[in-house]
């Protein structure tokens, strides 16, 4: 997306793809309802509370939308999202064209089963287009954005923490070579990547800030709650590294990925909006590679052996680029659009694309000529993708309302469909592959979705 671009398109969402407010619309369309429903009246229905699985299984709406007091069906407000969403294109009617070319994988799959929604935490989203700002460390502790800040949700503690406020002054507590020892203020989140004991968040003006994080997944895995221990913080106070990529007009960083790197070490490559993808060492980092490409580079992913990376973004056509030497190894091609979401199978030989033509395209390394499968959504873009730690599922998540969990087993012919109302902020897979985290924002029912992995034994709901 270039500069100007996105400058007229910031306010897009809010304008046209934002899940309206149901109150606003439910009592005879637009905001006419509103002036008929009582102040107490308008509190039931927007009151912020958790639904775990056992109100769910008893009938409630996991979202804690109370359907029964609106004068519309969820069945019938679903079908009016269908006709009324507008899929977000750079080219234009490609979704259109993909529509009349593929049909829907059957439905079928019971993957994932709800566990909780959870209404305190507020996931926000600051592009429309970039929706990686959720990431879980383990299956208790899920990272997010929330406005100006970076949070910490422990599912066992029930505690919402702040890690990162950007709305003020963040400065790097420790000296390394080329940071930025000012820092930065009032910095625009537009998207985060987690993983292990590392944070990195990147900035509209492509500004990077590293962290170290320890704190809440030692908290877990002992059992306590982080004001537990709060007297002894095992993670780095501050932030470790801040540098400014670039001072381009397009220097938005557009998404993060950390990898253990090749040789050793864990690394993170940021993709950027001045055509420009950049590899750093977490450990001292430092830059090791800066890669440039003839488009605007939205997402890249690296295979399992850091031998490939896939590389799309402003251009119909996918890259497999050499990690090492930036040079283009294959071209793929299908997409009628530009693409903002890649990933790897775990196998190393599949990898798959999403595009805003409203598909996800699998390719195998082994014949690149075609898509082994295209996988088209309900009604939007494909935002963001994950695999399975396993190689058993694929995750797919469309900008609003669903995302779908493709069986790899099962040459991705059968899916479940996890089925909401509102934008995705992203969606998270903890490292176990037990838990599901999906962000949703949404002026009223902004919450935290979580989906548990089901197995063939299972157990009630307890509580002590």
């Amino acid at each position: 997306m270039s500069y100007f671009q996105r400058l007229g398109d910031m306010n897009y969402m809010a304008e046209e793809a934002e899940m309206v407010d149901f109150v606003d619309e439910m009592d005879g369309g637009a905001a006419d309802g509103v002036e008929d429903v009582e102040a107490n009246e308008y509190d039931l229905l927007t009151k912020a509370t958790d639904t775990s699985s056992g109100q769910a299984r008893n009938g409630q709406d996991i979202q804690g939308i109370p359907w029964e007091r609106l004068n519309i069906t969820r069945e019938k407000y679903r079908l009016t999202r269908l006709e009324q969403y507008k899929n977000y294109e750079n080219i234009p009617l490609s979704g259109e064209a993909v529509d009349k070319e593929c049909k829907q994988m059957e439905k079928g799959g019971y993957y994932y089963e709800f566990f909780h929604n959870t209404r305190s935490v507020k996931p926000t989203i600051l592009h429309f287009q970039l929706r990686n700002l959720v990431w879980a460390t383990s299956k208790h502790d899920v990272y997010l954005v929330s406005n100006y800040s970076v949070m910490h949700w422990s599912s066992i503690s029930g505690n919402l923490s702040e890690v990162i406020n950007f709305a003020g002054h963040v400065a790097p507590s420790e000296k390394h070579a080329g940071s930025l020892l000012e820092g930065f203020t009032q910095t625009q989140i537009s998207t985060i990547a987690v993983k292990d004991n590392f944070l990195v968040a990147g900035g509209f003006q492509g500004e990077l800030t590293c962290k170290v994080i320890s704190t809440f997944a030692s908290c877990n895995a002992a059992g306590l709650s982080c004001a537990d221990v709060k007297h002894e913080r095992l993670d780095k106070q501050g932030v470790s590294f801040c540098t400014r990529t670039t001072y381009d007009d397009n220097a938005i960083t557009n998404a993060i990925e950390i990898y253990d790197g090749m040789r050793g070490g864990i690394k993170f490559m940021a993709s950027n909006n001045d055509c420009g993808l950049r590899e750093y060492d977490l450990e001292t980092f430092q830059l090791l590679n800066h890669f440039r490409f003839p488009w605007p580079v939205n997402h890249t992913s690296m295979s399992p052996d850091c031998r490939l990376m896939t590389v799309v973004g402003d251009n119909l056509d996918g890259l497999l680029v050499d990690s090492q030497s930036g040079k283009t190894v294959s071209t793929v091609e299908g997409h009628s659009d530009y693409s903002f979401a890649s990933a790897w199978h775990p196998d190393g030989r599949v990898f798959a694309t999403g595009n805003q033509d409203k598909t996800c395209r699998v390719w195998d390394i082994r014949k690149l000529s075609s898509p082994t499968v295209i996988l088209k959504g309900n009604l939007g873009a494909v935002r963001s993708i994950r695999f399975s730690s396993d190689g058993q599922f694929m995750f797919v998540a469309e900008p609003a309302d669903f995302v779908h969990v493709y069986s790899t087993r099962d040459d991705y012919r059968k899916r479940q469909e996890i089925d909401f109302f509102g934008e995705i902020s992203g969606v998270a897979l903890s490292p176990d592959d037990e838990s599901l985290s999906i962000g949703i924002w949404d002026r009223t029912y902004a919450s935290l979705l979580q989906y548990n992995k089901r197995h063939k034994y299972g157990y009630l709901d307890s509580y002590l």
